[in-house]
């Protein structure tokens, strides 16, 4: 232990004393180089960063044309081709309704014979039979079909100027408007009302409404392939186009001050009527010529909307009698 220790001091020293006669070398070598200055090492300066090329700034891209803003062509559908219709009425309607292009065609025996039954379906091309049990399945969960259902095309869709050349040779006229009613039951009842008092077509705005299904086409128990239910951009729009060709309008709203009977009106109308949570929106309410209400009384003073349009049609209906 003492010589490993006397050996570590001895090279500490030897290490000191090779240190210590650096400095000596360096200030040699600095005098050195003094008296001889071409040997002085040259101190190159960095070469500056080559430029880089900025590259010319792109020009803007042209914008795409913007796309005209049209009515849709068809009505939604989830089906290829149109939606299924079904129930007995909807369906026996669309097949005499020559309009109407059938893609398929399907129902139980007892349906098809009834179908058969029929005079003026008996060249109808015959139904595909299956069991009520393969018909529950192929259409939506609680769809009351009454063993008949079918595909077919869509209509041809119904412009505001088709009606209002319609009206021409109808002067008392009616034309029914839902201001964002939502409910297919509804509609279709409407739809149904409309047909039974021989109204030229059901105007509804092109968002918030459902789309042209089986709920509602067996709602309208047939009225669809009878009234056309048109589908618009803008619907105070369309009542501008309406009141321009010689149309009434008037607003349905339970707190108007006069009755729709006490009006009497006449000629071309347009009967117009509001979802019954919200009624009719501002705008709609201030395109109309005049409001009206039903003469409703007792703990419960609304109605149904559907309810409602059938008893404005009957009112106005007995008016131009």
């Amino acid at each position: 232990m003492e010589i490993s220790g006397l050996l570590s001091t001895v090279i500490s020293i030897a290490r000191f004393r090779r240190l210590a006669g650096w400095p000596k070398r360096n200030q040699a070598f600095s005098a050195y180089l003094r008296t001889h200055p071409e040997r002085r090492p040259v101190m190159r300066k960095p070469k500056p960063p080559a430029p880089q090329a900025v590259a010319a700034p792109r020009p803007p891209r042209p914008k795409p044309p913007a796309a005209p803003q049209a009515r849709p062509a068809q009505p939604k559908s989830d089906m290829p081709g149109g939606p299924w219709l079904w129930g007995w009425h909807a369906v026996v309607a669309a097949l005499r309704n020559p309009e109407r292009k059938l893609l398929r065609l399907v129902a139980t025996d007892s349906a098809a014979a009834a179908l058969a039954a029929e005079a003026d379906l008996s060249e109808t091309t015959p139904p595909q039979i299956v069991e009520r049990e393969a018909l529950d399945r192929m259409l939506p969960t609680g769809a009351v079909h009454q063993g008949l259902a079918l595909i077919a095309k869509p209509l041809r869709p119904v412009l505001v100027e088709d009606i209002i050349e319609q009206a021409e040779s109808a002067p008392n006229g009616i034309v029914v408007v839902l201001d964002q009613v939502s409910d297919p039951h509804n509609v279709g009842a409407v739809l149904r009302s409309a047909a039974a008092f021989g109204a030229l077509a059901v105007l509804v705005p092109e968002r918030n409404v459902p789309d042209i299904s089986g709920t509602l086409a067996k709602s309208a128990s047939g009225a669809l392939e009878h009234v056309p239910l048109v589908r618009v951009v803008n619907l105070v729009r369309s009542l501008e186009q309406l009141k321009q060709a010689g149309f009434w309008t008037v607003g349905l709203d339970g707190t108007a001050e006069r009755t729709l009977a006490s009006h009497k009106l006449s000629g071309k109308i347009v009967l117009v009527m509001g979802s019954e949570g919200d009624g009719l929106r501002r705008l709609t309410r201030e395109a109309c010529d005049l409001m009206a209400r039903l003469p409703t009384g007792g703990p419960i003073a609304s109605l149904n909307v559907s309810n409602a349009a059938a008893i404005a049609l009957y009112e106005l209906a007995r008016d131009q009698r």
